[in-house]
């Protein structure tokens, strides 16, 4: 078990945090939360060993295995080699014993008599060992983790060098997931990740039979994880149990960890009361009787009882509870923007095929879709920053644009004060307005104005970036991945502002919890189209779909969504050119399809049945065939773990040599299966461009 106990840091001479004791058993799942800067990261790398505590101890069992994910786990990626191998090596542990086998294998060939008795017994460990571990499906197993994740069956053979970071970062974490260390640290993990992959890598993380120690600001990550959630605050560690109750059953784990801090805090402001009233008392009787002699004992003795009491702190919460009143935008056109027939490829890749689009004034509209399906772009269209291949892109009357995104910081002066930067985004007409109020309304208040932007967080430059962009005169805010590096009471300013912010909004963002807070809209961006949806996310998601069963099937299906969708700018394939377009009365555009269209679309279908049927009818076969291959090996699996097995030494040698046949044949039917579906997935992108 991985604990610490009373551990503290201090950094420049602040104290970071302090006497703070954990446990992460390997059975529990532990999110770690915090605001920017209370020193979560720092935690994780003294648990780690990477730091060095300024005071406590940290154990480490020798045999524990942990597996880390940093937030700049990119360098840590090899740049050469396959993006399989680099996730087996995280198994190294489960190969070496593979490895020992055939060693052992090639001795029994060769020996008999008491020595070869001696292997057998030494072989039956090693088995029995390797197949608990998973040994006999590690590279299946690594193939459906990088399917999880989004790859395509191909991209397990690239080369890590081609792949871009967050694609790196995936890498890094499907390396992880094989290998299943005893306890998991994961810090930040669904920054790079889409909707998609992060529900996916939800019920991954309940399945590992490990702990799990995760750094997150996602509500619903967490809900979906977590089992126990840490709160490091005001320079301790405080933690909550969310596993049980009626308020987890009912709202989840992070509600019910919101209840409990509340009920805590308030505890504490009754007893700090108490206390102040106590602690004023002696100070009053030591000030009356300071100077009286016959009161000198008396005196001293309470001053001591003074220095010697504990006072309460009560936690920062560092949430910003502001209204916002934010100046008038020049008042657009009821049309805000409308795309007709768009169409952008980068090189050979089509990104965004025949798209037609129309932004509505008032709107707030989530983008949502798989990494790489065109979601930014679509934004730089807005922009005039790109230009389509076809169509048209049109804002309009009276319309004017603003861009918050992940490079906030590059436009900034690092020499300005937060208040100085922020004021260079105001109009003259602005300029009257309580500049400091509304830099306390996005968690600036007081002295923090005066910061120099430096001196600030990626966080906190994403934050004064918003702020700056929601003042300036502008009618259209275009957000791209606002929430990255957001702690969750910024992210809670991020959903307050948008929500009173009186323009339009094109929000980006794979937090659930953001898109339900704050869109009374959906475009779902993927294979080419950008589908309008009025209605909640989680109704969006009912029309889904329902998920298939795990197994090869699971992983084709899995694939098929999120590997053939377009999700990397470099592979997206060509999509059925489909005419989407919200109404002017904010309808769904699946209402008012028109027959042509519905005629055009059943065409498509039938074509890209035609064109595909073949080829689906091979892809069940191979799945079946390796299915039944699969509990061969099993079978064989479960005889070679009877020790009653190695009493007939001439039976062994037969087991393990039809063991070995299994295992290869269940290799050969994986490579054809993956060819057969990337055919068809090819097949199927023909057929839509037909």
């Amino acid at each position: 078990m991985l604990s610490c106990s009373d551990v503290g840091v201090t950094f420049g001479g602040r104290e970071l945090f302090s006497g703070v004791t954990l446990r992460i058993p390997r059975d529990n799942r532990i999110a770690l939360v915090g605001g920017n800067g209370a020193g979560k990261t720092t935690l994780l790398k003294v648990l780690l060993g990477e730091l060095e505590p300024d005071q406590g101890t940290v154990t480490r069992p020798k045999d524990l295995r942990v597996g880390f994910l940093p937030q700049d786990v990119v360098d840590a990626v090899g740049t050469s080699g396959s993006v399989l191998a680099h996730v087996l090596e995280g198994a190294s542990h489960i190969t070496a014993l593979e490895d020992e086998l055939r060693e052992l294998e090639t001795r029994l060939a060769s020996t008999s008599g008491d020595e070869q008795e001696q292997l057998l017994s030494t072989y039956g460990w090693v088995q029995e060992r390797f197949q608990s571990l998973g040994g006999y499906e590690l590279e299946t197993e690594a193939h459906r983790v990088l399917a999880g994740l989004g790859f395509a069956p191909d991209d397990a053979f690239r080369d890590t060098s081609e792949l871009s970071g967050g694609w790196r970062v995936r890498v890094a974490l499907a390396r992880l997931l094989l290998a299943k260390p005893d306890v998991l640290v994961l810090d930040e993990p669904t920054n790079h990740l889409d909707l998609d992959t992060i529900t996916w890598l939800e019920g991954k993380l309940r399945e590992l039979p490990g702990g799990l120690l995760l750094v997150s600001h996602d509500r619903d990550f967490i809900d979906a994880t977590a089992d126990t959630i840490i709160e490091l605050a005001a320079g301790t560690a405080t933690s909550y149990d969310v596993r049980t109750g009626t308020v987890v059953a009912e709202l989840g784990g992070f509600e019910s960890f919101v209840l409990q801090r509340e009920e805590k805090l308030a505890s504490l402001r009754a007893a700090k009361s108490q206390q102040d009233r106590m602690l004023a008392q002696q100070e009053r009787f030591v000030e009356r009787f300071r100077y009286k002699a016959s009161k000198a004992r008396q005196v001293q003795s309470r001053i001591k009882q003074l220095e010697k009491v504990e006072r309460i702190e009560i936690p920062d919460e560092k949430t910003v509870k502001a209204k916002f009143a934010f100046p008038d935008p020049p008042r657009a056109g009821r049309v805000v923007a409308e795309l007709e027939g768009v169409r952008v490829a980068y090189g050979d890749t089509m990104v965004l095929a025949d798209v037609d689009l129309v932004i509505e004034r008032g709107r707030k509209v989530a983008l949502i879709g798989p990494n790489g399906a065109g979601k930014t772009t679509l934004l730089r269209l807005l922009t005039g920053e790109l230009a389509p291949n076809e169509g048209t892109v049109t804002l309009g009357s009276n319309v004017s644009a603003a861009v918050v995104d992940q490079h906030q910081a590059e436009i900034m002066d690092p020499d300005r004060t937060v208040l100085a930067e922020f004021r260079t985004a105001l109009s003259d007409q602005h300029r009257a307005l309580n500049h400091r109020s509304m830099l306390g309304a996005f968690g600036f208040p007081g002295d923090l104005a005066e910061r120099q932007i430096v001196e600030l967080s990626g966080g906190e430059r994403t934050r004064l970036g918003l702020a700056k962009a929601m003042v300036s005169p502008v009618n259209l805010l275009l957000l791209d991945e606002p929430t990255n590096h957001l702690d969750l009471a910024s992210r809670d300013v991020l959903e307050d502002a948008i929500r009173a912010y009186p323009g339009t909004v094109l929000l980006i963002t794979h937090d659930r919890h953001v898109i339900r807070s704050s869109a009374d809209a959906i475009v779902e961006v993927g294979e080419g189209e950008a589908r309008w949806f009025d209605g909640s996310l989680e109704e969006l998601l009912l029309r889904r779909e329902p998920p298939v069963s795990a197994g090869v099937q699971g992983s084709a299906e899995v694939r098929a969504r999120a590997g053939a969708g377009g999700q990397k700018g470099d592979r997206s394939p060509a999509a059925a050119p489909t005419s989407r377009r919200p109404p002017p009365d904010g309808r769904s555009d699946t209402a008012t399809a028109s027959k042509g269209g519905k005629r055009q679309a059943a065409e498509r279908r039938n074509a890209r049945h035609r064109a595909t049927k073949d080829l689906k009818r091979q892809v069940e076969r191979l799945e079946r065939d390796l299915g039944r291959v699969e509990g061969e090996v099993a079978e064989l699996n479960r005889r070679l773990a009877d020790p009653a097995t190695y009493e007939d030494q001439e039976r062994v040698r037969e087991l393990v040599d039809q063991h070995a046949q299994a295992k290869d044949r269940a290799a050969e039917l994986l490579a054809s299966w993956e060819q057969t579906q990337l055919a068809l997935e090819e097949a199927e992108a023909s057929a839509a461009e037909g």
